[in-house]
């Protein structure tokens, strides 16, 4: 191929290259070899079959000798001319019609079709090399060639890249497909397409780049404009998470000035509450919670001051390169600043456990391999894990790269480094939260003293009773052991089970003061710490002086089969596919000590990285429509997504970069676009339906349904019971009983039970100040889609099941918000119309109908009847728990009672016993608001 040939290769349009591709796999398709065209089979095969023979065929056929499957060997030439079972050659060179291999890999035979999967079959263009290998004499080379270069072939358009370098030769010079790399390649500022469906609906370029795509494929005509107060719905959603208010719709309904959707959109980006739900986005990839997972889900105590400066971030409008470099690295940026020691808790965020029954090294390994991973996911949008054990499958990221990766956080040791309350952080009501703490750690110590006192009064009573004032006067033969004086002496199976439960759980309490202390959740570059799950604080030690770990190449991801030793790098692949960022200072990373992270940090955030702004971008993009133009956004790799608009990713990454990489600058212009603006109706649904099934191509706005923290906190927003308080330590809300006081393990134990904060101004802040447990999910939220915190959320799911109905119509949450908002509704002395009126415009955004208002005035006066002969009862809280436990030591079944006492200083929600019957008629109304189609979405 020549160098014109492999640069249009690589820029050629991957839709062009898509529809190619999708053409040549409905057909066997082999290129035809002009007659005075030599074949290069020798070349042919060490770039394409051996490749090939390794990644389809020797798993079952060479790489276990002993387990041949139908006796075939594909290891070498003579094996192949052997053949297997049949006892026929398997290979005639020159002749691949009467080839059995060759017949295989073409599926023409119903009786032999290899590889037999679907999913593992060889691709037209894989079929071509083999049988233009086998008209070449099928040439074979027994040793890999260690110094000749394979040439990509021309038949498919394949590229080498350079990289660190493979395990294997084959890997290192393999070919890949142009649009594979496409993530790889520079970011390049496109012309802006003037061929479009109608110029007077472009208000900027993203509208232009669609509306080109849009008529490329046949369609004619873009929806309506949605009406103002969808639009104003719709954004003031995708900004604050929030729904609008009767008097922002006026507002903005009596604004004609031409400039109101800016007005509109500046106000909302001015908003906290911007912040937090932006930060609710990030926190999904980051995969934050307040506690570590797996069996010991202990407190991180300080985690929500890293939550509070991702909120503090996104408030601030803080340039995206300088968020992920503080993340990266912000104690190596500034030590000096707290802001920064906390900000690198970014790097902690993953699950994490080590016992007494794990090996050090392994849970060492586990971290680097989880930071290591996450950072590629987050923001490169590549995953790396699978190059801990072998090179990577698909994209060029070689194992040596996944360490080099890993070598820069060889230093990195945990710390929970003393760093003053800032005085933008919430510190307020910090003893009235201590104080049930404090009370419930009072309890424990009482029954820890009481075991204490009943084997003393035991030992004592024994002294007595055999007349003797300590074990020295006793003979030999009636002395116990002396540890049992004053310990264990005395003391039942019940007894000593529950002093450990006791210990467990006063562990575990006091682990919950660290979080009103001034700590942060963070890092720093040194000799390791003391490392253990049960310990609520890791200490700075007094030198950080000392050797660096050596980072090896583990053999198969094992630490117990090192091998290379390699120095800190990044990825190498993009040296060779952008040879602007080949020239930067970051293509090395220092060795010592500190700097490592810094440099890594700074590299990642280069304008000149092809990765970075097309990654955030794209996330961005997803927020406002549903999808990201790469439908993958951790995944940028040949088995993540093709991007959907390729110039529009690469227009709005350099227009991002260019515009100071501002999160809120970027949200503007997307949402000042003709496209967003767009009804969620096409006039012409079902032909452009037809065209584009997936709405990739957005002719109209893609609906959605809210989100869990969205449709809870908007249904506390309207019930007026929301407390907008912003920051601070995780409050607990209200969960269904029987979950919140299931038992819930902690490695030999049992946790305290779940108890909710004791006031509801407490409870209904809003979902992102929740505190949030890796093993005790609130039921609502996740039946709405929350995802989990282990692994990266890059997208969440949106199902529509039938527990959703019974969560949002039969649920105590539910039935509570209806209450307070039909008690609210109330207050004023207006007739139920216009109550109903009201509670229209605040749940919906729009006046109720005619019959919508008829067919509610029915359901409010059939309600009324009903509650006004229906007395309503009072619901009590339990004030202990009965547990049970099979004691490890025993295997006996042990139970008891665990102390509620605590729930005494609780304030309960509005409950029906304490409205009117006309109020709980109209809380009737209110609950079928809530569960309106028109108030779980977004249009």
């Amino acid at each position: 191929m020549t160098a014109a040939s492999r640069r249009f290769a690589a820029w050629i349009s991957p839709a062009t290259r898509s529809m190619v591709r999708a053409a040549a796999t409905m057909f066997i398709f082999v290129a035809p070899v002009a007659a005075d065209e030599a074949i290069d089979g020798a070349a042919l095969f060490r770039a394409k079959i051996r490749p090939l023979l390794v990644e389809k065929c020797l798993a079952c056929h060479g790489q276990k000798p002993d387990d041949l499957k139908g006796a075939l060997d594909l290891r070498s030439r003579t094996a192949l001319l052997k053949g297997g079972e049949s006892g026929e050659p398997s290979l005639i060179p020159g002749k691949p019609d009467e080839s059995p291999l060759y017949r295989a890999i073409t599926w023409a035979d119903a009786g032999l079709q290899m590889p037999p999967k679907e999913n593992d079959r060889l691709a037209a263009v894989q079929v071509g090399w083999v049988r233009q290998w086998i008209l070449a004499g099928a040439p074979w080379e027994e040793k890999e060639e260690k110094t000749a270069k394979p040439q990509a072939s021309s038949a498919d358009g394949g590229v080498t890249v350079a990289t660190s370098g493979g395990l294997s030769e084959a890997w290192t010079n393999r070919p890949y497909q142009p649009e594979d790399l496409w993530a790889y390649q520079p970011i390049r500022r496109p012309e802006v397409p003037d061929d479009v469906i109608n110029p007077a609906r472009v208000a900027n370029p993203i509208d232009a780049f669609l509306q080109a795509a849009q008529k490329r494929r046949g369609v004619t005509q873009l929806a309506e404009r949605a009406d103002q107060r969808a639009w104003l719905r719709r954004s003031t959603f995708d900004l604050t998470g929030l729904p609008p208010t009767p008097d922002d719709m006026d507002a903005y309904l009596a604004d004609q000035s031409s400039d109101a959707d800016r007005t509109v959109l500046r106000r909302l980006l001015a908003s906290s509450h911007y912040g937090e739900q932006q930060a609710r986005h990030w926190l999904d990839v980051v995969r934050y919670a307040d506690t570590s997972g797996f069996s010991n889900d202990y407190e991180r105590p300080n985690a929500w001051r890293y939550r509070d400066y991702v909120v503090r971030s996104f408030n601030n409008d803080k340039p995206y390169n300088r968020f992920v470099v503080e993340q990266l690295a912000g104690d190596e940026l500034d030590p000096d600043d707290p802001e920064l020691q906390i900000a690198v808790g970014y790097l902690r965020m993953g699950p994490w456990e080590h016992t007494g029954m794990t090996v050090a090294a392994i849970t060492r390994q586990q971290f680097l391999d989880d930071v290591t991973q996450h950072i590629g996911v987050s923001l490169l949008g590549q995953g790396l894990r699978c190059a801990s054990c072998h090179d990577h499958k698909f994209d060029p990221v070689p194992t040596r790269d996944y360490y080099r990766i890993q070598a820069v956080f060889a230093p990195v040791q945990f710390v929970e480094r003393p760093t003053a309350f800032l005085d933008v952080e919430n510190t307020a009501g910090f003893d009235a939260a201590l104080a049930p703490v404090r009370a419930r750690i009072a309890d424990i110590d009482a029954k820890q003293a009481a075991i204490r006192q009943k084997s003393e009064d035991a030992a004592t009573a024994f002294l007595a009773q055999n007349g003797v004032k300590s074990l020295d006067e006793l003979p030999p033969e009636k002395r116990p052991k002396k540890d049992y004086l004053g310990g264990t002496f005395g003391l039942d199976a019940v007894d000593l089970s529950l002093r450990k439960v006791y210990n467990k759980q006063k562990d575990y309490l006091e682990r919950e003061l660290k979080r009103f202390e001034p700590y942060a959740f963070g890092i720093y570059s040194g000799p390791a710490n003391s490392y253990t799950s049960v310990k609520p604080l890791y200490q700075m030690p007094k030198k950080l002086d000392g050797t660096v770990p050596v980072v090896h190449i583990l053999t198969g991801g094992s630490p117990e089969s090192p091998a290379d030793a390699v120095s800190p790098g990044v990825l190498s692949a993009m040296f060779g596919a952008n040879e602007v960022v080949q020239r930067t200072a970051w293509n090395s990373i220092p060795d010592e000590m500190s700097g490592r992270r810094l440099a890594l940090a700074h590299w990642i955030a280069s304008p000149e990285n092809t990765l970075t702004a097309r990654v955030i971008v794209n996330r961005v993009w997803q927020q406002h429509f549903g999808r990201g133009l790469v439908a993958t956004p951790n995944n940028f790799g040949k088995m993540g997504a093709k991007p959907s608009h390729p110039e529009l990713l690469d227009w709005l990454a350099t227009w991002f970069i260019e515009h100071d990489w501002s999160l809120k600058r970027l949200h503007e212009l997307v949402m000042t676009s003709e496209t967003y603006r767009l009804a969620s109706h096409h006039p012409d649904h079902a032909a452009v339906q037809l065209l584009d099934s997936k709405n990739e191509l957005l002719a109209y706005y893609p609906p959605r349904r809210l989100s869990a923290e969205e449709l809870r906190d908007a249904m506390l927003l309207v019930s007026g019971e929301l407390n907008p308080l912003a920051g601070g330590p995780g409050v607990f809300p209200e969960l269904n009983w029987e979950v919140a006081l299931q038992p819930r393990h902690i490695m030999g134990s049992v946790a305290p039970a779940y108890l909710p904060s004791r006031t509801p101004a407490e409870r209904h802040r809003r979902t992102i100040y929740a505190f949030r447990y890796r093993t005790l999910s609130d039921p609502w939220l996740e039946v709405f889609n929350r995802p989990g915190s282990e692994t990266s959320c890059e997208r969440r799911d949106e199902t529509t099941v039938t527990p959703q109905v019974f969560a949002q119509f039969n649920s105590q949450f539910a039935h509570g918000r209806a209450i307070a908002w039909a008690n609210r509704l109330c207050r004023d002395e207006k007739p139920v119309e216009a109550r109903i009126r009201q509670a229209w415009l605040e749940a919906l955004g729009r006046d109720v109908t005619p019959d919508e208002l008829t067919g509610s005035l029915m359901h409010y006066e059939t309600m009324l009847g009903r509650h006004r002969s229906h007395q309503q009862s009072r619901s009590t809280l339990p004030r202990q728990v009965r547990r049970g436990m099979v004691e490890e030591l025993t295997g006996e079944m042990v139970h008891w009672d665990e102390d509620l006492r605590e729930l005494e200083h609780y304030t309960p929600d509005l409950q029906p016993a304490d409205v009117s019957p006309e109020t709980r008629a109209l809380a009737e109304i209110c609950l079928v608001l809530l569960n309106a189609n028109e108030f779980l979405s977004v249009r």
